[in-house]
């Protein structure tokens, strides 16, 4: 006989039928008490954020390295049963937190844990998508074998580099955008708003956001018009006497966002913001930002700032730690998150 207070549920991974209990919370109980959350050294201070809006702690776990560089995972509470969400950012140093990533999943695994969902706010190697040279490997696809088969059973993402991403995981993917989180800050602004796309791939996000705060649209055309000539870079849209803000999913070395920011001062922008999901701002990116006619630069927490970029005046963080915690409650009660791709 079904015992009345577990609904149960069914999903396929690898050709094996497995069943979830999704427990009811009876009398006395948290209405979060069977879900546990874990993390590595990734991004500490978001994952905190996240527990404080879900009102829930952080699972007890050490996750260290020995002194020949092996990464060592200890579960320090039960999870036997339990629906566990693992978050972590594939970011620098990308390797050992992806390394953790898969340690923390496969010892959580072996512990009988019911359910681990990895919550990636940021997916290391998604620019590795396709083969872009002959023999060049797909990496971000391998990333999405090694999650799946260190046993994940769902995924939770921000702002994938490329939406298909989606189509290499066998499980199920949730692929939220920190676009409401973003557009909530650009609201506050001037009413002469130009969105600005930095290259042609961006025209679809930078159409989106302009869209939902009714403001025009221009789009930066880069080209080389031959061998050894520096490259042009042509602005598609009227920019003249308008607050411009340029809108990427990530700015990495800041080379195309700053070239971008040039381009829109010559052509008479009157302000320039810009505005990224993912602030990678590797080598001399937060150098280069101080150095240009950019006046701020909106990013969110997916990644943790470096000393360097926490200390740069023109660099503003949002949470997207409310965001998270939603979707994650949402997974956890058996909710639609579809509201939340927005």
């Amino acid at each position: 006989m079904v015992d009345p207070m577990l609904a149960s549920t069914f999903y396929r991974s690898g050709g094996d039928s497995l069943m979830l209990r999704r427990r009811i919370p009876q009398e006395g109980e948290g209405k979060l008490n069977w879900l546990r959350i874990f993390t590595g050294n990734s991004n500490p201070e978001l994952v905190k954020k996240i527990c404080e809006a879900l009102q829930t702690s952080l699972g007890k776990s050490v996750v260290r390295f020995f002194s020949d560089g092996e990464i060592n995972v200890e579960i320090h509470e039960s999870v036997r049963g339990m629906d566990v969400f693992v978050i972590q950012s594939l970011c620098a140093p990308v390797n050992d937190n992806l390394m953790e990533l898969l340690i923390l999943i496969d010892a959580l695994k072996r512990a009988s844990a019911e359910r681990i969902t990895a919550v990636l706010p940021y997916y290391g190697y998604a620019r590795q998508d396709r083969k872009v040279l002959p023999r060049a490997p797909i990496s971000a696809k391998l990333v999405a074998d090694l999650i799946t088969t260190a046993g994940a059973s769902r995924i939770l993402a921000v702002d994938l580099h490329a939406g298909q991403i989606q189509g290499f995981f066998n499980i199920p993917v949730d692929h939220l955008f920190a676009a409401p989180v973003l557009l909530e800050y650009l609201k506050q602004l001037r009413d002469d708003i130009v969105i600005v796309s930095p290259d042609a791939g961006g025209v679809e996000r930078a159409r989106a956001y302009a869209k939902r705060i009714d403001a025009s649209l221009a789009i930066i055309d880069k080209r080389r018009e031959g061998p050894n000539v520096a490259q042009v870079m042509n602005i598609i849209g009227d920019v003249s006497g308008m607050s411009a803000v340029l809108v990427d999913d990530m700015v990495d070395t800041g080379g195309t966002l700053v070239r971008a920011a040039f381009a829109l001062a010559e052509k008479g922008a009157k302000s320039i913001s810009a505005c990224c999901t993912h602030a990678v701002l590797s080598g001399q990116a937060v150098k280069m930002i101080n150095e240009s006619p950019i006046k701020e630069m909106i990013v969110t927490d997916t990644i943790p700032l470096r000393e360097e970029a926490k200390s740069c005046p023109k660099i503003k963080v949002l949470s997207v730690s409310g965001l998270l915690a939603d979707a994650i409650r949402r997974i956890y009660e058996d909710e639609s998150v579809s509201c939340l791709f927005v």
